[in-house]
């Protein structure tokens, strides 16, 4: 600001140097202002457009009733939230004060959240009303906490050039089950006081409620983020309630000076401040303690001095400057205004070359949206819905056939989530097969890794299938009475009881491994985006085609797996319906053998044995290759030179008329009659298995798997085709594409203009500083203590 001439003589010198002086001021104030109002800018450009910058600000942290409201108000200087016990602040609010000695009221404008760009005016009482019917809002809403922050924009002539951003109050709640909703409430809160304490560029003020350092309540959550305290302000509050704790000068003088091994680490600022803010509310009510904000403000600076005069008393020694400085709001506000602004001007030269490389890249989205806006025409919606097709398949041939592009991590799958997810092999006695005892189980697999590993685990599964336990029971419901006679026929009774039991125990492991592998071949598709994405290929605002594109897919997979299933299933219910004996009865020499084992324990006599053995053989051997049985006939039986075959006639008519006796003629149920039954039915349930695992594993990969790679891209485009000739415009959703686009361009403009008008400010501020217009303050107490 320009001055008129001043007379030096007679006095005149010292009105120079006093206006010069206040010139000077005055210069300061204003490119002082002009840094804060960019930073106080910039910050808002992050909040609303996410972007990779952050502007330095004081973070306040505390548990609940540690006093971080109350604190955050007499460091403005001028009352305006909702103060007390309990939860009172359950979303940030960032404060961005600015000082103006030309405001003789507090000047508060509350930005809009449905628009970060616009703030409205409004007085501290209206302000307070909007924080409180929030603070109820979230309390009913299931979050109960939003991290999405309150911004207020504050011009003041005792407001300090802060940003400070007050965070919902940490919560320690009580044990047990009947205290879980505020042990969830306490998980919310921590967690985004957590997410704000990462950015970098934040100075924590740690605000601690106790008497005695060792008790690290708050710092327990803060040395998780900043462990060394590099970055942190400790502020022992309520400093008024605490000195008559103490009995003896020794006591405040660890409590004044905590050994470094008590603060753990590096503290910013080398020691703790300690803060007393007055009780009492501003206003014109009965229950208002302060008519004034004036009034408010005596009371704090009287509360300083009381604080010193007790703690002086109490050390029976007058306190030095050094720890003067550390008590007290005023001297907390003065220690955390300056090391603000040193950050600020440090932080000068590296945002200019952020502001850059934002400005380029939001130009390049800008050039991206209008080149998608061009290219809303037919022709060109068509080429980019079949080249995404193309793409598309591409990818999922890659899946299937292998490749790790895909991180396993993210995408991959143990047996273990495998089976939570896509179902498990469980038979009828519900039995699992432990995953560890499966081959890769422990491996993240996707793709066609993981639908090799679910058809190896179906063939363990099912082959390890034992016959079902047969009862006695079964074994005579399942003679019943043939049409022509009342004869019985143990052969058919043990095709009914195999069968029978084939099916029930077979067609669940159907179900299950076509829902398994139907899940498998669902999983290829958001793997398959994922790579077109990383590629570069996946067309983003289209969601209404990708949606269909998606609803295809997995209406094919569908399909072709019920298809699949249904012929696997016929082809069960035909070798469960009809049994042949070359198919059902493979291994006849181990029947054989049991047969021969049980004539043995049946009869004794060498010549009986031989006798009924060649009756057997007759009996149950008739599928045999007729050129064996005319070899081994053929054969000299040295066994039997000495047996006349005459004299076996009668002991062969004997036996067949026992053997008619007990099977056809005779209901009683022998042990001999049971075991043969016993053993056909094993023996049949034993070749359905084998085929059954044979046709599905065939059968599941030519109708199941193979579609996928040679019928689904002649039907996607089949599809698409269609649908491009019938209804393009719905397909693309054009019209809202275009509105969304133009939402989008608009919102790139706003951005680009303001990241220039940042870039400016900040050269005008660099130029500023590096021509020593502007001189950074030296804060001898902002070095960290090691």
């Amino acid at each position: 600001m320009k001055k008129g001439p001043v007379d030096r003589s007679e006095g005149g010198g010292e009105e120079f140097a006093a206006a010069e002086e206040a010139e000077e001021e005055e210069e300061e104030w204003a490119s002082s202002g002009k840094l804060y109002e960019a930073y106080n800018e910039l910050h808002g450009l992050a909040q609303e457009f996410e972007t990779p910058f952050e502007a330095p600000a004081v973070l306040v942290v505390g548990h609940q009733t540690d006093g971080k409201s109350a604190l955050v108000e007499a460091l403005m200087g001028f009352q305006f939230n909702h103060v007390g016990g309990g939860t009172k602040t359950r979303r940030p609010i960032t404060l961005h004060m600015k000082y103006n000695p030309t405001c003789e009221l507090p000047r508060c404008r509350l930005v809009s959240d449905a628009d970060p760009a616009i703030a409205h005016f409004k007085s501290l009482a209206e302000i307070q009303a909007y924080i409180e019917a929030e603070n109820m809002r979230l309390e009913s809403d299931p979050c109960q906490f939003s991290e999405k922050e309150i911004i207020i924009k504050i011009e003041y002539k005792y407001c300090p050039n802060l940003t400070i951003i007050d965070t919902p109050g940490l919560i320690i709640p009580a044990p047990g089950r009947k205290n879980r909703i505020l042990q969830g409430q306490a998980r919310a809160v921590e967690a985004l006081v957590r997410a704000k304490m990462q950015h970098k560029e934040f100075i924590i003020l740690c605000l601690e409620d106790c008497s005695d350092w060792s008790n690290a309540t708050t710092r327990r959550i803060v040395m998780q983020i900043d462990p060394e305290l590099s970055r942190t302000v400790i502020v022992s509050t309520k400093l008024d309630t605490k000195i008559p704790q103490f009995a003896r000068s020794s006591d405040v003088e660890v409590f004044l000076k905590p050994p470094v091994c008590m603060l753990d680490g590096c503290l910013l600022g080398d020691s703790p401040f300690f803060t007393s803010v007055p009780s009492g509310r501003v206003g014109s009510g009965h229950e208002a303690v302060y008519r004034s904000n004036e009034e408010f403000k005596k009371a704090i600076s009287l509360r300083e001095l009381e604080d010193i005069a007790s703690l002086e008393e109490k050390l029976g020694r007058s306190l030095s400057k050094e720890e003067r400085s550390r008590i007290g709001v005023s001297s907390l506000r003065l220690f955390l205004e300056e090391l603000l602004q040193e950050r600020y001007l440090e932080s000068v030269p590296l945002i200019i070359p952020l502001l850059e490389k934002e400005f380029r890249s939001t130009t390049r989205k800008l050039r991206e949206v209008n080149q998608e806006l061009s290219n809303l025409d037919e022709v060109k919606l068509k080429e980019k819905g079949r080249a995404f097709h193309d793409s598309l398949l591409t990818k999922l041939s890659l899946l299937l056939k292998g490749t790790v592009v895909a991180p396993p991590d993210k995408f991959g799958e143990t047996l273990q989530d495998e089976r939570t997810n896509g179902g498990t092999f469980i038979g009828a006695d519900s039995f699992q097969f432990p995953h560890k005892m499966m081959p890769n189980a422990g491996m993240r697999l996707y793709g066609g890794a993981q639908y090799h590993r679910a058809m190896a685990e179906f063939r363990i599964v099912v082959g390890g299938v034992k016959c079902p336990p047969i009862t006695r029971e079964e074994i005579v419901n399942a003679c019943g009475v043939e049409d022509i006679h009342d004869g019985t026929n143990y052969s058919r009774t043990a095709c009914v009881i195999a069968v029978a039991k084939a099916r029930d125990t077979f067609e669940p492991f159907l179900h299950q491994l076509g829902f398994r592998l139907l899940y498998i071949l669902k999983r290829l598709l958001p793997i398959s985006v994922y790579l077109l994405q990383k590629d570069g290929e996946y067309l983003s605002g289209h969601e209404v085609f990708l949606r269909r594109v998606e609803i295809a897919f997995n209406k094919f997979a569908e399909a072709t797996e019920r298809a699949c299933r249904d012929k696997c299933m016929e082809d069960l219910v035909s070798t469960t319906r009809y049994v042949t004996w070359s198919l059902h009865n493979k291994n006849r020499a181990g029947l054989r053998q049991f047969l021969d084992s049980f004539s043995g324990t049946e009869h004794s006599s060498n010549g009986n044995s031989t006798c009924l053995g060649g009756l057997q053989e007759s009996s149950f051997g008739s599928n045999d290759n007729k050129h064996e049985r005319l070899k081994t006939d053929s054969k000299p039986n040295h066994g039997t030179q000495g047996v006349d075959s005459n004299s076996c006639s009668p002991l062969v008519e004997t036996r067949l008329v026992d053997l008619l006796d007990s099977t056809l003629w005779n209901r009683r149920l022998a042990p001999s009659s049971e075991r043969i039954v016993y053993a056909l039915v094993h023996q049949i349930f034993h070749g359905i298995k084998e085929h059954f695992l044979v046709s599905t594993e065939l059968k599941f990969n030519c109708f199941l798997l193979m579609p996928v790679v040679d019928k689904f891209p002649a039907l996607l485009r089949e599809d698409l085709e269609s649908a491009f000739e019938d209804d393009l415009d719905n397909i693309f959703d054009i019209t809202q594409l275009r509105h969304s686009l133009g939402q989008h361009k608009r919102d790139l403009e706003i951005e680009l203009k303001r990241i220039q008008r940042l870039k400016e400010k900040f050269k005008e501020i660099n130029h500023q500083l590096n021509s020593h217009q502007m001189q950074p303050k030296r804060i001898s107490t902002v070095k960290p203590r090691c």
